[in-house]
C-alpha cells in the first residue's frame, strides 16, 4: 500500500513528496533507503548550496528509478511538458542537430521536485544556460578498467596528473565518482566550442597517458585498454555529461560521487560518501569545490600541446557512436575488424 503524499517547504516552495515510504535501496531498507531518505539528502544539500553550485543554470538530463535502484531505469534529456511554474528549462542542441528542451536548474526546489520523479543522479552538461554552446568545464574521467580500481585512479590522479597540472599552471577540483572512478574538473573561460574544448581534453589525456607509465590509456575501442585507466576523452563531447557533485548513484549502498580536496584524496575510501553521511560532512568542513567559480582558465596551453600533437601525427580520436562523422576522426571500426590495419 503506498504511503500518502506529503508536501514539503523547501525554501519558501512547497514541493510535493509522493509515496515517501517506498523502498529505493534494498539493502538499506526501511532504516535508510527508503524514497523519503533520499529526497530529504536532496533537500539539505541543495539547501546547502553544494549542489545548487554544481548544476545552477546547467541544461541537465535526469537518471530516473521511480521503483528504487532494482526497477527500470529512465534517462531522462527533456523536461516534462507538464510541470510546476517554478521549473524552468533551456534549449540544447544534440549531436544529431535535433533540439529539445531540458531541465535548467535554477532553485533548491528544483532539485528536491526532480528527486521525487526518482531521480537517482544529476547529469549536467558542461555549459550554463543560455550559452550553450560554450562549455565553461573540462572534464577529466579516470575509468578503472577491469582489473583496475579507485586505487589505480587515484595513483594516476596524484602521481601523474595533479603534478601535470601544476607544471602548467591549471587548477583541478576532483571528486569521486561515486563508484571506482574519479573525475577531475577544470573551470575554463566560456570562449572555446565543443570540438576544441574536446580537442584540448584529449592533448591533456595524452600527456598523462605518456607520463603515466603505461598506467592509463586513451585507447577508445575497450580491447586495446588493457588493465589501465581509460582516460575518457569524450566526456568532453557535446550532450555527454558526467554525475554532478554531491549526486547519488545507483549502488547497493546509496554512494554519493563527492568533491574531496587533493589532500583527502590521498587516503580516502568512495564507500565512506553515502546520502547518509555526506551532510554531516559538508557541515564540517564545507565544500571544497566551492571555490571552483572564482578560476576561469585558459585553454590555451592544452589547445598548444594538441598541435605539437598534430604536428607528430597525432589526429583526433573516435566519437561516440551517435555521432555524426567529424571532420578530421579517424576510422569507427574496431582494430580487429579493420581490415586495412591486418
Amino acid at each position: 500500500m503506498a504511503s500518502p503524499a506529503e508536501e514539503l517547504d523547501v525554501d519558501g516552495v512547497a514541493v510535493r513528496l509522493s509515496n515517501p515510504d517506498k523502498i529505493y535501496y534494498p539493502k538499506l531498507g526501511a532504516e535508510g533507503g527508503t524514497k523519503r531518505h533520499l529526497v530529504e539528502y536532496y533537500r539539505t544539500v541543495a539547501l546547502d548550496g553544494a549542489l545548487l553550485t554544481a548544476l545552477v543554470d546547467r541544461p541537465t538530463h535526469l537518471q530516473r528509478f521511480p521503483d528504487g535502484i532494482e526497477g527500470e531505469e529512465i534517462y531522462q534529456k527533456r523536461v516534462p511538458a507538464k510541470r510546476p511554474d517554478h521549473v524552468e528549462s533551456c534549449e540544447v542542441t544534440f549531436p544529431s542537430g535535433r533540439k529539445a528542451d531540458v531541465l535548467r536548474v535554477r532553485s533548491a526546489a528544483n532539485i528536491v521536485w526532480a528527486a521525487n520523479l526518482g531521480n537517482i543522479t544529476f547529469h549536467p552538461w558542461a555549459v550554463r544556460c543560455p550559452d550553450v554552446d560554450h562549455p565553461d568545464e573540462l572534464r577529466i574521467d579516470l575509468d578503472p578498467q577491469p582489473g583496475t580500481g579507485f586505487d589505480d585512479a587515484r595513483a594516476v590522479a596524484l602521481d601523474v596528473l595533479r603534478p601535470l597540472l601544476d607544471e602548467l599552471g591549471l587548477v583541478g577540483f576532483p571528486k569521486t565518482s561515486g563508484g571506482r572512478g574519479l573525475h577531475v574538473y577544470l573551470r575554463i573561460e566560456p570562449r572555446w566550442d565543443f570540438i576544441e574544448v574536446r580537442r584540448a581534453g584529449i592533448a591533456l589525456a595524452r600527456e598523462i597517458e605518456r607520463r603515466s607509465g603505461d598506467r592509463a590509456t586513451t585507447s577508445w575501442w575497450k580491447e586495446e585498454r588493457g588493465e589501465r585507466i581509460f582516460l575518457d576523452f569524450n566526456q568532453n563531447a557535446r550532450d555527454k555529461t558526467i554525475a554532478s557533485a554531491y549526486s547519488a548513484r545507483k549502488t547497493p549502498i546509496a554512494t554519493v560521487s563527492t568533491p574531496v580536496t587533493w589532500e583527502e584524496l590521498v587516503d580516502v575510501d568512495p564507500d565512506d560518501f553515502t546520502i547518509a553521511t555526506v551532510p554531516a560532512l559538508l557541515a564540517k568542513r564545507g565544500d571544497p569545490m566551492a571555490t571552483m567559480g572564482d578560476v576561469a582558465q585558459s585553454l590555451d596551453v592544452l589547445l598548444e600541446m594538441a598541435e605539437r600533437d598534430a604536428a607528430n601525427g597525432l589526429g583526433d580520436l573516435p566519437y561516440p557512436p551517435n555521432y555524426p562523422k567529424m571532420p578530421g576522426e579517424p576510422k569507427r571500426v574496431q582494430p580487429s575488424r579493420d581490415r586495412d590495419r591486418k
